[in-house]
């Protein structure tokens, strides 16, 4: 199969120090505006509605913020499929970075309250937007299904063309990229490596639940993988200055570029675990660089951090 990110050394002087061997898998750049763990999970689901009949676009949530928002807008702006956001948070945030290109790529953004957004896995809710939006095919919140678990599962097969490891490292916000590696690994790989998530959110014991919902029965026997839960930095998109600090010293040092909210927290507790003596000497290591840069754009918008040390997300999509 092709190859759809390259894969590259990445060094820091604390690799040597630890005697390890790292490299960086850079899914973050496959596309300029559908990047990451985004384009992997939404690969088949948007292949499903493009040779389904009787299906008239696609539904899904998320916040004022969300990469997956702003992935699948323009994944079915250029496929022509129209498509629904159920946005949780207030209609002010409607021109924020995130959203005004949601909206600008031919989403429908619909605004409901925290309430009612607790409600996106209950069936009986999932029935009432069906009624509301007949014929749209709803893919969870970020996209994590059976048919983003397919998408995923090929940056194994990518791997075991490209290189030989002992350990991957992804971020894990709702668990289907992990499951999606896991499925992969099982799939392509005679021997398990060790696969570790970095939850990204507070009180995520949860999350354990989550990828083995979403594994099939044929991979469930995988138990060489974990979600460390304990590297969160105080919730989800929260990170202290120093946190900020630290990421953006080892993205001058490595030439490459992370996030705080997902990319960021990984690089964070990957050097605390190197400190913490967590890998043995000699151990090949992957990490796998999910995207998200677009959360960014509305980080810097808001103040939160200073434009001229990140930057900027793309404004414009290529194909416009």
């Amino acid at each position: 199969m092709a190859i759809l990110s390259k894969l590259q050394p990445l060094h820091h002087p604390l690799f040597k120090k630890h005697n390890v061997h790292v490299e960086i898998k850079r899914d973050d750049i496959i596309h300029p505006i559908i990047s990451g763990n985004k384009w992997r999970k939404l690969k088949y689901n948007l292949q499903h509605v493009k040779k389904t009949q009787n299906i008239n676009g696609v539904l899904s949530f998320g916040g004022c913020y969300s990469n997956h928002i702003h992935a699948l807008a323009f994944a079915c702006f250029e496929q022509n499929i129209p498509c629904v956001g159920i946005i949780r948070g207030e209609v002010a945030h409607v021109n924020n970075f995130t959203l005004s290109w949601a909206k600008h790529w031919g989403m429908k953004l619909h605004f409901v309250d925290r309430k009612t957004y607790r409600r996106r896995h209950d069936n009986n809710y999932l029935a009432e937007l069906q009624q509301q939006f007949p014929h749209y095919f709803i893919v969870p919140e970020g996209g994590s299904n059976e048919l983003a678990i397919a998408g995923v599962a090929e940056i194994m097969s990518e791997l075991k063309q490209q290189t030989k490891f002992d350990t991957l490292i992804t971020p894990v916000g709702s668990g289907g990229t992990l499951a999606g590696l896991i499925s992969g690994d099982k799939e392509n790989y005679d021997v398990e490596h060790k696969l570790l998530g970095i939850a990204v959110l507070k009180g995520a014991d949860y999350l354990i639940n989550e990828v083995n919902a979403l594994l099939p029965a044929t991979v469930k026997k995988h138990r060489n993988w974990q979600v460390c839960t304990n590297f969160h930095r105080g919730g989800y998109a929260r990170f202290s200055s120093d946190d900020a600090q630290r990421i953006l010293e080892f993205n001058q040092t490595t030439a490459v570029d992370f996030e705080p909210v997902y990319s960021g927290k990984m690089i964070l507790a990957f050097l605390d675990l190197l400190a913490q003596g967590y890998f043995k000497a000699g151990e090949r290591i992957v990490l796998l660089h999910t995207g998200g840069m677009q959360g960014l754009g509305g980080m810097i918008e808001r103040g939160i951090l200073n434009t001229a040390d990140w930057p900027t997300p793309k404004r414009v999509a290529s194909s416009e």
